[in-house]
């Protein structure tokens, strides 16, 4: 099912999985005030449902967004606060690229007014769907697995020094997980990546956004990660069109279904 702004595939399993970034629609009259370089969309989280969509073969339900992070960022809380105090990053609405120029033309940003009326249009819709998929694979299961899904330029220097890990996850430094399950996803991730030569980290650069850190709540049982991936282990990233590469992927997929089933294999401990 598609809302106004999202996309809906429901599965009967626990797992869902968000992909609040992927989205590449602009909302009304917003391209004729992006500069040039902001109307390549170049800071998307490109091909995530196709990146995923083994996932959704196998049970996982995927929530997408439809609208650019450059209409509404929907990884920020709604009041805009930074997630990384005292690190560069980019706001609720954002009005820079990650790089650091402008994503507008001058004297085009929102104002507060504009940004408000973009969290009722387009965040609260996209959170509202994502509770109601929480709540429901919980009233099937007894609990929910939710598992953020973003991807990143390999390189971003204003953003992080050198080339990032080909596998970044985050459990908001072990509070959005129960830690045996944390530990068994990290084994897993850990060890098919080494077989793939891929590298991993967790809690480096990136630890969970806000859709990590507000619903990951262990003890009322919603395990939480998110995975942060180098774009170049499957798509072009330097350039438009940012094509999608399947032999590239492939490889990626591999390691990210073993995190998954590592995931979704999991029980919590029945008292």
């Amino acid at each position: 099912m598609s809302g106004a702004v999202f996309d809906l595939a429901r599965g009967d399993g626990p797992l869902v999985i968000s992909m609040p970034h992927c989205g590449t629609e602009l909302s009304p009259g917003l391209a004729e005030r992006l500069t040039e370089e902001a109307l390549t969309l170049r800071d998307t989280d490109w091909h995530m449902p196709r990146l995923y969509g083994f996932a959704g073969d196998q049970g996982a339900t995927l929530l997408s967004a439809r609208y650019s992070r450059y209409v509404i960022d929907l990884n920020r809380p709604p009041g805009g606060e930074s997630l990384y105090p005292g690190q560069a990053t980019t706001g609720l609405c954002p009005d820079i690229l990650f790089d650091g120029t402008p994503l507008y033309r001058d004297g085009q940003a929102p104002d507060a007014a504009e940004v408000a009326q973009r969290v009722e249009t387009y965040w609260r819709p996209y959170h509202a769907a994502l509770v109601a998929e929480l709540a429901r694979v919980k009233a099937r299961h007894g609990f929910a697995l939710l598992y953020d899904a973003h991807s990143i330029r390999s390189h971003v220097p204003r953003l992080f020094d050198g080339r990032l890990h080909d596998l970044n996850l985050g459990t908001a430094r072990g509070g959005s997980t129960d830690p045996q399950l944390a530990a068994r996803i990290v084994a897993a991730m850990e060890n098919a990546a080494a077989v793939e030569g891929m590298t991993c980290v967790t809690n480096g650069r990136f630890v969970g956004g806000h859709i990590t850190r507000a619903y990951g709540q262990p003890a009322n049982g919603v395990q939480a990660i998110q995975m942060e991936l180098a774009q170049d282990n499957y798509m072009d990233e330097d350039a438009p069109p940012f094509a999608y590469r399947p032999e590239r992927a492939e490889r990626l997929q591999r390691v990210l279904a073993a995190v998954l089933d590592a995931f979704t294999g999991w029980q919590p401990v029945r008292n």
